[in-house]
């Protein structure tokens, strides 16, 4: 793991995700898992949702976050997939760090019983904080398509072999960037599915402007998502002359009273 600025957000996250992993390593083996997240067969794709004509939006469900806290709206899961669907989304992601934003695997799986159940499936995105083969598995196991693979939290060798894993197990990944040191590290692993993040990790700073700038230097031709900071048409619009092929959009969502209308609004359609 590439070292971190001590006594960062994401320094602590990764700090507790480890330790948290080796209790559900003791609780279920890695080959009963394994096992266990062969018979669930992936229904969504992330890869094409993204590549869909227009710009794409992945809706987000958290429940809370490091700098905003515990959002002051109560959500079921399942209910607020079948809004995402009906505001036209199509992926969704849901996060799934319990410590941190107050996600689970339990809200994932309920997510994708009616993320999936669509004439179009919406694909899954998991969430977190992934550093290890298991928590791909376990993504697979309770209904994922996809999960997030975030550069700053991995050095290259496990960037590259969570990439191959997560193609093995049937799984897309989004691979999450936020500076061009970062990007680079991406493409050389192969990541077909880049999202920039406008967050800073480390300060959670937000800035539409990290996704311009970093589209006007990729070498690939991965799709490209732009992540956070993005509540209106004309965010999206700023985003889309930059070349994002989709969005993924949370706190705004989840903080509006009719979620469906707000994706259209997004998309720059009437409902």
């Amino acid at each position: 793991m590439t070292p971190i600025e001590t006594g960062t957000i994401l320094d602590r996250i990764l700090a507790r995700t480890a330790a948290d992993l080796v209790e559900r390593k003791a609780r279920e083996s890695f080959s009963d898992l394994e096992q266990r997240a062969a018979a669930v067969p992936v229904r969504g794709s992330l890869m094409r949702a993204v590549a869909a004509p227009g710009t794409s939006v992945i809706a987000e469900f958290k429940r809370a976050s490091p700098s905003k806290g515990r959002f002051p709206v109560e959500m079921d899961p399942a209910a607020v997939a079948a809004e995402y669907a009906d505001g036209g989304a199509v992926a969704m992601s849901v996060l799934t760090d319990e410590p941190f934003f107050r996600g689970s695997l339990v809200d994932l799986t309920a997510a994708a019983a009616v993320a999936h159940a669509q004439p179009v499936p919406m694909a899954i995105l998991r969430k977190d904080f992934v550093i290890d083969e298991y928590q791909i598995l376990e993504a697979r196991a309770t209904g994922a398509d996809a999960v997030l693979l975030i550069v700053a939290a991995l050095d290259q060798v496990a960037l590259v072999r969570l990439l191959e894993f997560t193609a093995a197990t049937g799984l897309d990944s989004l691979v999450e960037v936020h500076d061009e040191e970062e990007l680079a590290r991406a493409e050389a692993a192969g990541a077909q599915i880049v999202g920039v993040n406008n967050r800073d990790l480390r300060t959670f700073t937000v800035d539409l402007a990290i996704t311009e700038r970093l589209s006007s230097r990729r070498a690939s031709d991965s799709l490209f998502v732009s992540e956070s900071g993005i509540f209106t048409r004309q965010d999206v619009e700023r985003l889309e002359a930059a070349g994002a092929d989709a969005i993924l959009v949370g706190e705004s969502l989840v903080r509006a009273p009719d979620r469906a209308r707000a994706i259209c609004d997004l998309r720059g359609v009437t409902r």
